[in-house]
């Protein structure tokens, strides 16, 4: 009861502190028209995230049937990328540039290319059971694959394909310490790739795990070290593996213990209910320490497309592989953080099961064992194991744990809940309803060895009147659910338009370092240097017969060469290096009506290889709006046959200028250059002056500018040869390009001018925090430029120019066709043609503003 009056009294707190904030009048006007009551209120707040704040958390969520995997932040539930894995993704080019098509090649199966993928369960890897942001793993159960994305740039370096399964669901789940990346199959068949008839399923139709090995040095899985373990045709299910007292085993769930095989087409009962007549099912527990001791012995496995499979025999005889009975049709098993507990989940059952590893170990130990399967496998009694059932409602699926000791969250599939309990106790402590036949969830961390808690995510299959109808095809719906208090509190409704997402883990977001660039020509999908980087100056043409190879460069803004000629049928290769040194300076490169691209972050070389088919001239250009003059950023490809003969269509006769006017034209951007290198200059003894090589990011621009500027003289020199040997119109085109150099430095450079001037300013006040935004968010700066006058005067200085300056500034804002007709506001009308509109600022937001301008002046003698 105390609990739940602190809750009301602290909606009441917020919501009051809304009020006072925004204006009575304002946010109740809101909540009555939204139909908003004051817990929808304090459900924003909670997720709510200002313009430039960071998430604390970052879900990686399958993507289901698109083959890829989706990133998001909590608790704003922003969607930040899509991550191409198993399937081509156009913006990063993936699929599309030689490299990364070169990855999904390694998806292929017997030689086919496979053109989509069902991705399902993502793992991070990890160190002592704790989550590490270096790598994801995610499986593919449709066509048995596990990929590996390399979160220092969020791409997927690798696709490995099972050699013996032909479809999987308990993938990829992780060792502690990362050695292997686990692999259970899912629907039984034969190992060996041949035609065999049902009938003979209990013979040759089985199941199998497989653990990959993972490599960390190089953040591969190494193939030739991975094995198998051959398991019964029971329908493997999900995976899990131990931690601490359970360290080295592993434990897979599965379904029909009947081993039936359906046959509803020739009049038999089907297979759902052939495969729910048990009343319970196997849990396979097995030691993967031993195992890989096992595949080193060439006794222990058979060979199935080259890959070793450890045989139940040998498994059986080395203490390695053991069952225990578990609920029908279960398909979730957790491991619990300490590494002590086992939770089972059956789908068919209102019971979810916690097993012992403790009693388990003994009864193994002493080998005492209730049975065996039909293959041998000891099957431990499964009262001496447990530690406990708990009921908690229809269709218990997956749990996630929270940081308190002992408490655990479960989906409810039929019930459509999320199910807080204590799984030592067996105690319910509280559900909430969820919008609807959740799936899998996650808590924070959940399911390493040291779970954060704080949010749950709810995998919802159904949205239904969630949202805008859109058809027969919902989206589905990804619900964030705070846990920090006594009362579960639904936040967020996130619907998911791509695939089927299927499940997700969360890592807290200063686990990740991705890179902001790469090292010059870094190959992405390898990691090291591409043998075809193409520096500044380096760029050129090769032709070998019908291959030609153009090693192209881009850097705002234009793509060097800007004109390739090839001939119709030529193989042509391109290789891009970015040749960018600041972040976020991504380019893209397309050729129209071609079918390719290509992205290439700052540093990053990529390349694309086609067959030039059909003749024309075909515009290539930048995909990425990366500067001022992104539209400039093109090029030419010609495409001629060498079989045709052109007649040179007549020239048209050019209107030119005289030599006058050219003269003209020429001085007059020669005065022009001169006027934007001598504000390069003073913007580079400013940067000088004030130290800014003590501050990385700034430093980063700075280089980033000097490197444009360093371009200029080559280019000066041109023009000017081509002035002393007359040729005006040369001279001009050569100068214009030294201005496009001046310009990309000077953009650069201003910009570490001011991020330095931010740096070296006096801390702004709340207030003056408030009005910054509110001066960005009413559009002052359209006109307003601190420092210089532009399409209004400099409000530097603009509280000193009146006698009673703050009162005069909040009235000329709060209505300033009420000040028009004096003369100090008529003259400035006059000087820029413009009248000073109403922005409709509030009081509170008028008075921020000016505490804002009060911080401009203070910090003047930086700018």
């Amino acid at each position: 009861m105390r609990s739940l009056k602190r809750a009301v009294l602290s909606i009441g707190c917020l919501f009051a502190f809304a009020v006072s904030a925004f204006g009575q009048s304002d946010l109740q006007k809101i909540m009555q028209e939204r139909k908003l009551t004051e817990q929808d209120v304090l459900a924003a707040a909670k997720t709510y995230q200002p313009s430039g704040r960071k998430d604390e958390f970052i879900v990686f969520s399958s993507g289901g049937q698109s083959g890829q995997v989706i990133v998001y932040g909590v608790p704003s539930m922003r969607i930040y990328k899509y991550i191409g894995v198993f399937t081509p993704e156009p913006w990063q080019g993936y699929g599309f540039d030689n490299e990364s098509k070169a990855v999904l090649a390694e998806g292929r199966i017997h030689g086919k290319d496979i053109t989509w993928g069902d991705t399902h369960h993502p793992n991070f890897t990890e160190k002592n059971g704790e989550y590490v942001g270096d790598y994801l793993f995610i499986n593919d159960k449709a066509n048995p694959r596990v990929a590996v994305i390399n979160l220092k740039d969020f791409e997927t370096t690798q696709i490995v394909v099972n050699p013996i399964i032909k479809s999987e669901h308990g993938g990829s789940f992780v060792t502690p310490n990362t050695e292997y990346v686990i692999e259970a199959s899912q629907y039984a068949a034969p190992l060996d790739d041949l035609w065999h008839p049902i009938e003979e399923y209990e013979a040759v139709y089985r199941g199998a795990v497989t653990l990959w090995k993972f490599d960390y040095a190089s953040g591969r899985i190494d193939v030739n070290k991975s094995f198998s373990l051959e398991l019964p045709p029971y329908m493997q299910d999900l995976s899990d593996a131990g931690k601490g007292i359970s360290m080295g085993w592993a434990f897979t769930n599965s379904f029909n213990s009947e081993m039936y095989t359906g046959g509803i087409e020739k009049g038999l009962p089907p297979m759902e209910a052939g495969m729910s007549r048990n009343d319970t099912d196997y849990l396979h527990i097995y030691n993967w320490q031993i195992l890989e001791k096992l595949a080193k012995d060439s006794k222990n496995y058979k060979i199935y497309n080259n890959h070793k499979v450890i045989t139940i025999e040998a498994a059986v005889k080395a203490g390695a592989l053991f069952l225990i009975p578990e609920s029908k049709s279960p398909h979730g098993v957790d491991v619990t953080p300490d590494g002590r507990y086992i939770i089972v989940g059956g789908k068919l059952d209102t019971h979810v099961s916690v097993y012992d590893f403790k009693k388990i170990k003994e009864l193994i130990d002493k080998k005492e064992f209730a049975s065996k399967d039909p293959y041998g496998i000891p099957v431990l009694d499964m009262k001496k194991t447990l530690h406990g059932q708990v009921e908690l409602g229809l269709g218990p699926l997956h749990s996630s744990f929270d940081s308190k000791d002992g408490i655990v969250y479960t989906s409810l599939y039929v019930d459509s809940q999320v199910v807080r309990w204590d799984y030592k106790s067996l105690k319910v402590l509280d559900r909430i309803n969820v919008h609807y036949n959740i799936g899998h969830l996650d808590t924070m961390e959940g399911k390493s060895a040291k779970p954060i808690g704080k949010y749950a995510i709810a995998l919802d299959k159904l949205s239904i009147d969630r949202f805008n109808p859109i058809g027969p095809l919902h989206p589905q719906n990804h619900q964030l659910i705070d846990i920090n208090g006594a009362k579960m509190d639904l936040l967020y409704d996130l619907p998911i338009g791509l695939g089927e997402p299927h499940d997700v883990v969360s890592i807290q977001a200063s686990k990740l370092s991705p890179a902001v660039t790469y090292k010059m020509g870094t190959n992405s999908r390898t990691g090291k240097q591409h043998p075809a980087m193409t520096l500044a100056g380096q760029e050129r043409v090769e032709r070998d017969g019908k291959n030609v190879k153009i090693y192209m460069t881009a850097v705002r803004s234009h793509l060097n060469p800007e004109h390739i000629e090839v001939q119709k049928d030529d193989n042509v290769t391109i290789y891009l290096t970015n040749l960018e040194r600041a972040q976020d300076e991504t380019h893209g490169f397309a050729i129209d009506n071609y079918n390719v691209h290509m992205s290439a972050e700052p540093g990053k070389t990529a390349s694309i290889t086609f067959i030039a088919d059909r003749e024309g001239v075909f515009p290539y250009y930048c995909t990425e709006f990366c500067s001022a003059l992104h539209l400039e950023m093109f090029g030419y490809l010609y495409v001629k046959d060498p079989n045709k003969k052109y007649e040179s269509a007549k020239k048209m006769q050019l209107q030119t200028l005289s030599p006058q006017a050219l003269e003209t034209e020429y001085q007059k951007i020669l005065a022009t250059n001169k006027a934007t290198d001598e504000v390069i200059g003073s913007v580079v003894k400013f940067l000088t002056e004030k130290g800014y090589e003590k501050y990385p990011k700034i430093k980063e621009q700075v280089v980033d500018a000097l490197d444009q500027y360093s371009k200029i003289k080559e280019v000066k020199d041109k023009a000017d040869a081509a002035y002393k040997a007359k040729d005006l119109n040369s001279a001009i085109l050569w100068e214009y390009q030294v201005w496009q150099y001046l310009v990309k430095t000077a953009d650069v450079g201003l910009r570490a001018k001011n991020n330095l001037v931010r740096e070296l300013s006096t801390p702004m006040s709340p207030a003056a925090t408030r009005g910054e935004v509110a001066y960005l968010e009413g559009g002052c700066n359209g006109c307003h430029v601190i420092g210089q006058v532009s399409s209004g005067p400099d409000i530097t200085g603009a509280l000193l120019r009146h006698e009673k300056g703050e009162e005069w500034i909040f009235s000329f804002i709060k209505d300033p066709a009420k000040h028009y007709e004096e003369e100090y506001v008529k003259a400035l009308i006059n000087y820029f043609n413009l009248r000073m509109p109403n922005q409709n600022m509030k009081d509170s937001e008028i008075k921020d503003i000016i505490e804002y301008m009060k911080w401009i002046d203070e910090n003047a003698g930086l700018n």
